[in-house]
């Protein structure tokens, strides 16, 4: 049966009488099975319930607003390095502020009003942090993984790559969680945890994406390398597949030595040493550098007014506060040329 056509005869198979807030919609969260998927809406405070086949190519599916586009995963995990990219657009914490990440996306041309991809060869980068504190992350973590699609098919490249807040939420750490989805996961009947598991389309895909990605001379992360990661002598790759292979904490063999460091303070997603005491000196930052074959490291995580270079350049800060819900930038990188993408499509030096 044509995709499109089924579209249109998807059965109903659940809706729960139970209503908390008759304008909450939310979804879909996508559980995957051998014969057949399942899709999870919150439709103006219902529960919405559809199976179908599982998608062998490029299906969408929508109710009430709520849309996604499924698309096979990749049958492993992305690289580390990348040769340089001619153009680069780089944004971090966006804490479900879907509204603010799509209109500086638009803005800078990244993609259209529509969510298509226009950024050609270029490159998109996701430094973590889509989770938590705002109302609209479902709906940005769909646009992402549709972007990720269309970029590929146009021989561009968007890299998501994991904050500590991806990491609370795949470990069920729930502190920062907008009070919304506390009650999308009440209507239905599952831990919110769960709306990510192993066996749901979105959470495979997180599951597989990277801490950290290098792009030319430019190495991408959350937090930050701490120095003694270069004075050991640690690689990029080993950093990358023993923080990710332990991504979820096995609580009956709870993470230990190098995986335990690099889900504490001084890992890649948590680290601060870049802006905070005890500070990272210049001479630190050029042995990173020098260690890692880069010529600058960009972080999101801790959050400034703009996005803001310093150690002359060698760090990029590109957490704008855009978590605030009122304003935020992108990073346009052009060659050797960096920019401050502004919210009404306007572009400052940095």
């Amino acid at each position: 049966m044509n995709c499109k056509v089924l579209l249109l005869v998807l059965l109903l198979v659940g809706c729960s009488d139970l209503v908390s807030d008759d304008t909450l919609t939310d979804g879909p969260y996508v559980q995957m099975q051998v014969n057949q998927w399942e899709a999870l809406w919150v439709c103006q405070g219902q529960r919405k319930s559809y199976r179908f086949p599982p998608p062998v190519q490029d299906m969408s599916i929508e109710k009430c607003g709520q849309a996604a586009q499924l698309s096979p995963l990749p049958a492993s995990r992305p690289d580390v390095t990348y040769p340089a990219a001619e153009k680069l657009a780089v944004i971090s914490d966006i804490h479900g502020q879907f509204d603010l990440f799509k209109r500086l996306l638009v803005a800078h041309r990244i993609m259209d009003a529509q969510g298509n991809w226009l950024f050609g060869e270029g490159g998109l980068v996701i430094s973590g942090d889509v989770f938590d504190r705002g109302p609209k992350q479902t709906e940005a973590l769909w646009l992402i993984y549709q972007l990720q699609q269309q970029a590929q098919a146009a021989g561009g490249k968007v890299h998501f790559l994991l904050g500590n807040h991806e990491t609370m939420v795949l470990n069920g750490d729930l502190r920062y969680l907008n009070e919304k989805y506390e009650k999308v996961a009440n209507l239905l009947n599952r831990p919110f945890a769960r709306l990510y598991g192993e066996d749901t389309l979105l959470g495979q895909w997180l599951r597989t994406r990277n801490v950290l990605v290098k792009i030319g001379d430019m190495l991408f992360l959350h937090g930050g390398l701490h120095p003694e990661l270069a004075r050991e002598g640690r690689t990029l790759d080993d950093i990358n597949q023993v923080f990710t292979g332990q991504l979820v904490e096995d609580q009956d063999q709870p993470r230990q030595g190098f995986a335990r460091y690099l889900h504490k303070t001084n890992g890649p997603i948590w680290y601060r040493g870049y802006f905070k005491d005890p500070q990272a000196s210049q001479q630190d930052i050029d042995l990173l550098k020098q260690h890692f074959g880069v010529a600058h490291i960009l972080v999101g995580h801790t959050t400034q007014k703009h996005i803001r270079a310093l150690y002359n350049g060698d760090v990029i800060a590109i957490d704008s506060g855009i978590k605030g819900g009122e304003s935020g930038e992108i990073l346009l990188v052009e060659g050797q040329k960096f920019y401050r993408g502004l919210l009404d499509g306007g572009r400052v030096s940095l």
